[in-house]
């Protein structure tokens, strides 16, 4: 069987750099300032995807001790805390947190951007092994890990509710994410499927990764899974 292989988007949501996102959470709030100028990419993709209600209703699927917790995955969307959990120890058959993405992938930004660092607090993109395989996961850094610096991107920091993030557990819901100061998303309605590309033999017609990308996450965010 082949590898599926993931359109690699960018986001057309241009971060002005003030933008803060608050995460809603079954423990409490937590006040994240994004980095949206060192990182405009992959704040742009979050922006995108906070504004279309991708987060709301998840839930927390890993933690480790002293290290990281980790969100973002939308296989955990219906189901409740103590499934994540069940799920989790592969005590729910077929259902697996962790894996869920938004449908596509973004780039790196680690090397590029001046403030990648990993210290109590940071919000960063998680990835797969390979590069550019960022979507939707993230994770809250637990203590300072410069170890992640050069393989994971920071895209923002805790200012209000690390007391939040230190008690945050597998199943703990995300109740609502938001992003203060952005603004309104640019629309899906006007993206073409196709686009024309210069190559080797001219102009030519290829599909326009931008288009797939939205198709995807808005298959996704219509998709149920049942349990």
């Amino acid at each position: 069987m082949g590898m599926i292989v993931k359109p690699l988007y960018t986001p057309r949501y241009v971060p002005t750099g003030n933008e803060v996102a608050v995460f809603e959470t079954s423990k409490g709030t937590i006040r994240v300032r994004l980095f949206g100028k060192d990182a405009p990419v992959t704040v742009g993709n979050f922006v995108e995807l906070v504004q279309k209600g991708f987060y709301d209703h998840q839930n927390f699927h890993g933690r480790v001790e002293g290290d990281v917790v980790v969100g973002g995955c939308p296989v955990t969307r219906p189901l409740r805390p103590q499934q994540v959990r069940m799920a989790v120890r592969e005590q729910l058959r077929g259902v697996h947190p962790g894996i869920g993405d938004a449908g596509y992938v973004i780039a790196d930004e680690w090397e590029a951007n001046p403030r990648n660092r990993h210290m109590e607090g940071s919000l960063s993109l998680a990835h797969k092994k390979d590069a550019n395989t960022g979507s939707s996961q993230f994770f809250f850094s637990l203590a300072d890990h410069p170890e992640y610096d050069d393989r994971f991107t920071v895209f923002g920091q805790v200012e209000e509710g690390l007391d939040v993030m230190h008690r945050l557990r597998i199943g703990d819901d995300i109740e609502s994410v938001r992003v203060e100061g952005a603004a309104p998303l640019p629309s899906d309605d006007d993206l073409s499927e196709t686009i024309v590309v210069e190559g080797e033999d001219g102009p030519q017609e290829v599909p326009n990764p931008v288009y797939q990308a939205m198709q995807a996450l808005a298959h996704l965010l219509e998709r149920k899974v049942v349990v």
